[in-house]
C-alpha cells in the first residue's frame, strides 16, 4: 500500500483506517508471538492458578497457572496463519473459477454455475464440521476446507467483474486484433479484476479466523495443546468462567476485535477501489 493510497484511506475512511492498523497490531504480535510471550505457552504453575489479572500477569492464569496472555498470543498466530493461507487460498480458487466462468461463458459458465448452486445450497458449518469429522482435526485439513469452501462460493463475485470487464471496449478491441486469450486475460481482464480481488481476499481473511474458531470451539480444530482462540473459549474459559472471566474474555475479546477490524479495512477498501464508489461520500 502506498502513502498517498495510506493518507487517502486515513483521510476519506478513517474507521477503515483505524481497522487496518489493529489489523497490522494483530498481525505483529502473531508474527512475533513467539517473542512477546512472556511465558510458554503450556508452562504451568499451580501456585498462581485462576489469578485475575495482575502486572505478572496482564490477562490472568487458567486453573493448571498458565499465563493466558502468552496463549492468547500464540492463538494469535495459529489464527493468522490459518486465516492468511486459507484466504489465500479461497482467493485463487475464486480467481480460476470466477475468470473461465466469466470469460468464456456460454455452456461453460451453465455448468460452472450450476456446480457452484449445489455447492451454495449447503450450510457452511455443516460442511465444515462433514469434511473435518472425515478427515480429522489439524491445520493442514482446515486450510485446505476452508480454502476449497470460501474459494467456490466467492468465485461468483469474481465472474461478476470478469463478465462486466469482458463487455468492456478495450477488450473487444483485443480480441478484434487476434490477441491470445491468455493476453486477454492477464493485460486486460485480471488487472481490472484485480481490485475485487483484493477486497475479496481481506474480507475472505476474517471469515476463515472465525471460522477456524467455530471448529476448534466444537473440537475440530488445531489439536492440542496448540491454544486457539476457539478452543480456549471451550475448554477452559467455558468451565471456569464463572470462577475467573478473564479465561473466556481474552480470547474473545481478541477474536470480535480482530475479525471487526479487518471487515471494516475490507469494507473501507472496497469502496476506495471500486470506480463506482468513488464519487459516493
Amino acid at each position: 500500500m502506498s502513502w498517498a493510497f495510506a493518507a487517502r484511506l486515513w483521510r476519506e475512511k478513517r474507521l477503515g483506517a483505524v481497522g487496518g492498523i489493529i489489523f497490522l497490531l494483530f498481525l505483529f504480535c502473531g508474527v512475533f508471538a513467539d517473542v512477546l510471550a512472556p511465558y510458554g505457552m503450556n508452562e504451568t504453575n499451580l501456585s498462581v492458578r485462576l489469578q485475575s489479572p495482575s502486572l505478572d500477569y496482564p490477562f490472568g492464569t487458567d486453573h493448571l497457572g498458565r499465563d493466558i496472555l502468552s496463549r492468547v498470543l500464540i492463538g494469535a498466530q495459529l489464527s493468522m496463519v490459518v486465516g492468511f493461507l486459507a484466504a489465500g487460498l479461497a482467493t485463487v480458487i475464486s480467481i480460476v473459477i470466477g475468470v473461465a466462468s466469466g470469460y468464456f461463458g456460454g455452456r461453460v459458465d451453465m455448468l460452472i454455475q450450476r456446480f457452484v448452486d449445489a455447492w451454495m445450497t449447503f450450510p457452511d458449518l455443516l460442511l465444515l464440521i462433514v469434511v473435518i469429522s472425515i478427515l480429522g482435526p489439524g491445520m493442514p485439513q482446515i486450510i485446505i476446507v476452508l480454502g476449497a469452501l470460501y474459494g467456490i462460493a466467492g468465485s461468483r463475485i469474481v465472474r461478476g467483474s470478469v463478465v462486466s470487464v469482458r463487455e468492456s471496449m478495450y477488450t473487444h478491441a483485443a480480441e478484434s486484433i487476434g490477441a491470445s486469450t491468455w493476453r486477454i486475460l492477464t493485460r486486460h481482464i485480471l488487472p481490472n479484476v484485480m481490485p475485487v480481488v483484493i477486497v475479496l481476499f481481506t474480507t475472505r481473511v476474517g471469515a476463515t479466523i472465525l471460522a477456524e474458531a467455530g471448529l476448534s470451539f466444537l473440537g475440530l480444530g488445531v489439536p492440542p495443546p496448540a491454544p486457539t482462540w476457539g478452543s480456549m473459549l471451550s475448554g477452559t474459559g467455558r468451565t471456569y468462567m464463572y470462577l475467573g472471566p478473564w479465561l473466556a474474555l481474552a480470547p474473545g475479546l481478541c477474536l470480535t476485535i480482530v475479525v471487526y477490524a479487518i471487515n471494516v479495512y475490507g469494507d473501507a477498501l472496497r469502496d476506495l477501489l471500486d470506480p463506482r464508489m468513488r464519487g459516493v461520500r
